[in-house]
C-alpha cells in the first residue's frame, strides 16, 4: 500500500510539475533484489561485485507496451519475475526494470539509482541505463512529449556520465562481439522492436553535440 500511495502522490506531483522535472518513485530494491542483481552480474557477465553498481556507458531506449503508468510501475516494482515471463526466468529470477519511466504526457519518473544495475537489455546491463516509455502499441503510440523527455534525459545523462552510445532496444544484438558485450550464453537472446528506429534517430539527432559513437554493424 505504501508504494501505491507513493505512486499516487508522484502522479499528482507530476501533473503540476514541468516536463523536465524528474520525479522519484523508487521500485522495491530489497535484500532479495540486491542479491539477485549481484548473482546476475556474476552468472551472466562474470563480474563478482560487492554491490550491484554499474559504470554507465550507454543509454537504452525502450517502450513498455503496457497501457498505463500505474501498470508499468507495478510490473517493475517487485523483486522477482512474474509467472508470465518463463522465457527469461530460467536465466535468472531477477525481475526486469529500468532506471527511468516516461509517461505519455512526458513526465519523467526515476525508479532506481542511475548507477545500480537494472535488468533491461541482454548482454549490456552492466553498463546501460534504461529508459522505458509507457505505451508503444498501435492503440497507444509513443508521443511527442515522450520524445522531448527522452531527449532531455539523454542530455542530462550524457552531461553526468561518460556515455558512449545511445541505442534502441532493438539494436542490442549489434553489440555481440563488442568489448562491452558480456553475456556468457550464445543462445540467450530475445527479439525486440522497441522503441522504433524513427524515435531513436530523432533522439540521436537532437543530442548529436555529444558525439556519441555509432552503433556497431553486423559482421
Amino acid at each position: 500500500m505504501k508504494k501505491i500511495s507513493l505512486l499516487v502522490f508522484a502522479l499528482a506531483l507530476g501533473a503540476c510539475s514541468t516536463q523536465k522535472e524528474i520525479v522519484d518513485i523508487p521500485i522495491i530494491f530489497d535484500t532479495q533484489r540486491i542479491l539477485l542483481t549481484k548473482e546476475y552480474l556474476l552468472n551472466r557477465y562474470g563480474l563478482e561485485q560487492n554491490s550491484p553498481e554499474i559504470t554507465p556507458k550507454m543509454v537504452v531506449l525502450h517502450w513498455t507496451a503496457i497501457p498505463s503508468l500505474k501498470k508499468s510501475f507495478e510490473v517493475f516494482n517487485r523483486s522477482t519475475l512474474p509467472s508470465w515471463r518463463p522465457d527469461i526466468e530460467s536465466v535468472s529470477g531477477l525481475n526486469v526494470s529500468a532506471h527511468f519511466l516516461v509517461d505519455q504526457d512526458g513526465t519523467i519518473y526515476r525508479l532506481m539509482p542511475e548507477t545500480t544495475m537494472a535488468r533491461h537489455v541482454i548482454g549490456l546491463n552492466h553498463c546501460a541505463i534504461g529508459i522505458e516509455n509507457v505505451g508503444g502499441t498501435e492503440e497507444m503510440p509513443l508521443t511527442k512529449q515522450q520524445l522531448k523527455s527522452n531527449i532531455y534525459l539523454v542530455k542530462y545523462l550524457a552531461s553526468k556520465y561518460d556515455i558512449d552510445y545511445v541505442i534502441g532496444h532493438q539494436e542490442y544484438t549489434l553489440f555481440e562481439n563488442h568489448p562491452l558485450w558480456l553475456e556468457v550464453d550464445d543462445g540467450y537472446r530475445t527479439e525486440k522492436t522497441d522503441p522504433g528506429m524513427d524515435f531513436v534517430e530523432k533522439v540521436r539527432k537532437a543530442t548529436k553535440k555529444f558525439n556519441f559513437k555509432p552503433v556497431p554493424t553486423k559482421q
